[in-house]
Parts: C-alpha cells; structure tokens; sequence
C-alpha cells in the first residue's frame, strides 16, 4: 500500500494537534518535576543567554558538539562563582555573622528636635540571627541535594545548546506565520531582559565585590570578604542595592557615638560601592539590554522572588518585560502610530463637538389621529402649526390661523 501526501507538509490541524500534545505533557511533565523545576527554569534561561556564545564558537571552526561543551563549561564556571561565595559565607563564616548580629546593642537612642527616641532592635536582632542560623542548618543539610542539581544544570545546559536550534524552530512551528513576529518580537524582549539579569547585573556585582573587599577591609571591619559578597548579593536589588548594607551599618556607627566612622563608611560605600559599579560596568554593557525601567524591574524582582523563591530573582522580572511588550504590540497594532494623549484629546473634542451643536426648531404636530394616513384633513388644515423661538423675537414669529368670518365682521364694523 503507498501513501498519498505529502507527510513533510502536514496541515494545520494536525499542526495544532501535536502542539496540544506536548503542552499536555509538558505540564505533566512539570507536576512530577517540580522540585527541580527551579533548576530547568535556571538552565533554559542560562542557555538562552549562551546561544550567542556557542554560535561564536561555531563560527571559530568548533563543531556543534564541543562548541556546546565549552558554552557549558562558562555557564558552569559563571553559576559557581554566583553561589560559591554566599554559600561560603553561610556554612564557612556564619560564626562571625552572627557575633557581629550580637554584638549590636538591643536598644539605639535616636535624638531629633531635643527629644531622645528609643527604637527597640532586640526583637528584630533575635530575628535576624534565627532566620541566618535555619537559612544555615537547611543549606548545610541540602549541600548532597544542590551538588545533584548543578549536575542536572550542566547536563540540561549542554543538551538545550547542542539541540537548541531544534527546540526553537519545534516551538515556532505550530504558530501560523501571519502571528510569527508576534513571537520573534516577545522572543526577543526576553533574550534582552535575560542578558541584563545575567550578564549586566553579574558583571556589576563583581564590580561591587572587587571594589567593596578592599574598601571594608581598609575600613578595618574584621570580616570584609563577607561585607563585599553581601554587597555583590545586593546589587541584583533594583534601585536600592548595596545601599541596604551601607546604610545600616553607617547608623550602627552612628548610634554607637562613631560619628567618623558613620563618615566614612557613609560617603565611600555610597560613592564606590554602591554607585561606582553602575556608572562604569552598566553604560558599557547596556546596549543589548531590555531598557526595563528600574521600577517595572523591582516589581518583578520582588514579587517573582516572594512568589517563586530565587529563581523568581530571573522569572520576576522576565516575566514583567515580557507583558510589557505584549502591551506594546497590541497598542501599535490597534493604535498605530497616535499616542494615547492624541487619543484621548480626540476623544474629548468630539464630545465637545456633540454637546455644543444648537438645537433646531421644535415642532408640534397636532394630529394625534394616528390613522396611518398621511393625507391632510380639513381639520388638520384649520390646526396652526406653532413654532416655537426665542422671547426676543417679534411677536409676528408666532403664527395662527383666525376665523375669516371673524376678522370680516371687524372690518364691517
């Protein structure tokens, strides 16, 4: 028996049939994985970034295999210097963390206006150092657990840069071509929100933590590497970032009497930990970023890792711009190129125009025989018809219909 048809060109119908298919299974697929569902999020998103990094291997006369292979192995080499050093600063130098948590005092006198305000920390410092011991106990007793996981990143990054071009065009297929540019234009919001997560904050936290180690240390604090790696953490907080240490620690000083202290800590945290790295890292790598407004990026920073946990720190905000460029595609498709001002004044002038027209005459027909005849009847004849108009106007304006017989007798008399 022989087959008739064309199996290359599938229809439509068929098309959208497989595309069910594996939206069904992918969701089941992500019910019996989701404890590491965290992780694939982080390897696809990982990947999406690197895809230019093993086209450039490619380009270099690597084959697909080991350009996929050294593109891992820089995703690989990037995750480990992201989590080694919280990780090290939560098991290795929890310790000293909390002898300085301890070590603040459990009441701060705040003078303002002559009068002298107590502020409680007591509570807040026991708090702080149960949050810092479980975050410590749950990383030290999950340390077999997260070795798997980044085995399972490694190996999911390799395969999704080896097949990735297959993945991508599996993913365009069931879309019909006239909403194709729909895809490549969300596609490409998100290859720009993912490079400004990954490769503009990263490169700014390091900034951070090159310039904050020796500053801190300087300083004279006893644990600067752990300040520095806190302030490169923070850094991937929109708006505020490394501020949240600094801050803080310049009140301590300030509370403590060390009015120098607060000083200096103040103006060369502020100055070079906190803003340095953003004038000198940011403005050079910021061409192929999103151009996410700094609040638009907070709002999904925050609720994605509130939500989500860390992966949100990716998701949040990824998701935010990706919304907002399905926002602009519809205004441009609707809206063309008029504003939402030009809309709205359009909007009001028409009303305007509406209920500024003049109103006409008004007439009153007496005929209220609706006979559905149409014909004028001696009666009707005899009926004046008013019509109505300003008081100012003569009294002529107003016309009815005498008695003949009437005005003749006048005249007679």
């Amino acid at each position: 028996m022989t087959t008739t048809g064309d199996t290359r060109n599938p229809d439509r119908t068929r098309r959208y049939v497989l595309a069910g298919i594996v939206v069904a299974l992918g969701a089941i697929t992500a019910a019996i994985l989701l404890e590491v569902l965290g992780t694939i999020l982080f390897a696809l998103t990982v990947a999406y970034v690197l895809i230019p990094v093993h086209g450039w291997f490619v380009r270099r006369g690597l084959s697909e295999w080991f350009a996929a292979a050294a593109a891992t192995l820089i995703g690989f080499a990037g995750a480990v210097a992201v989590f080694a050093p919280i990780v090290y600063t939560l098991v290795v130098r929890v310790d000293q963390v909390i002898a300085i948590l301890e070590s603040l005092p459990p009441e701060i006198p705040v003078t303002a206006f002559e009068y002298t305000y107590t502020i409680d920390a007591a509570e807040a410092q026991a708090l702080a150092i149960d949050v810092l011991m479980d975050v410590t106990v749950a990383i030290a007793t999950q340390l077999p657990v997260l070795g798997i996981k980044f085995a399972l990143f490694a190996i999911l990054l390799f395969g999704l840069l080896l097949k990735g071009d297959a993945a991508g065009k599996a993913a365009v297929a069931p879309v019909p071509p006239a909403y194709r540019d729909v895809v490549y234009a969300l596609a490409g919001r998100a290859r720009e929100t993912l490079y400004a997560i990954y490769v503009l904050q990263l490169a700014t936290s390091m900034a951070t933590f090159v310039i904050g180690y020796p500053l801190f240390w300087a300083l004279g604090y006893e644990i600067p590497f752990t300040m520095a790696v806190i302030a490169a953490i923070l850094q991937f907080v929109p708006i505020i970032g490394p501020s949240l240490l600094i801050v803080p620690v310049a009140a301590y000083h300030v509370a403590a009497g060390e009015l120098l202290a607060a000083a200096l800590v103040g103006v060369f945290g502020i100055a070079l930990v906190a803003w340095l790295p953003d004038i000198a890292v940011r403005p050079r790598l910021a061409r192929r970023s999103a151009g996410l407004p700094g609040s638009l990026y907070f709002v999904g920073f925050t609720g994605g890792l509130f939500t989500l946990g860390p992966i949100g720190i990716v998701v949040g905000p990824l998701i935010v711009a990706v919304f907002v460029e399905a926002v602009d595609l519809l205004a441009d498709e609707v809206n063309l190129e008029t504003s939402f001002t030009e809309l709205v004044e359009d909007e009001l002038e028409a009303v305007d125009d509406e209920t500024d027209e003049p109103a006409g005459p008004v007439e009153f027909d007496a005929d209220s025989d609706d006979d559905g005849d149409d014909s004028e009847s001696p009666a009707d004849a005899a009926t004046a018809t008013v019509t109505t108009y300003d008081d100012s106007a003569p009294d002529s304006s107003v016309a009815s219909d005498a008695d003949p017989a009437d005005a003749g007798g006048e005249n007679d008399r």
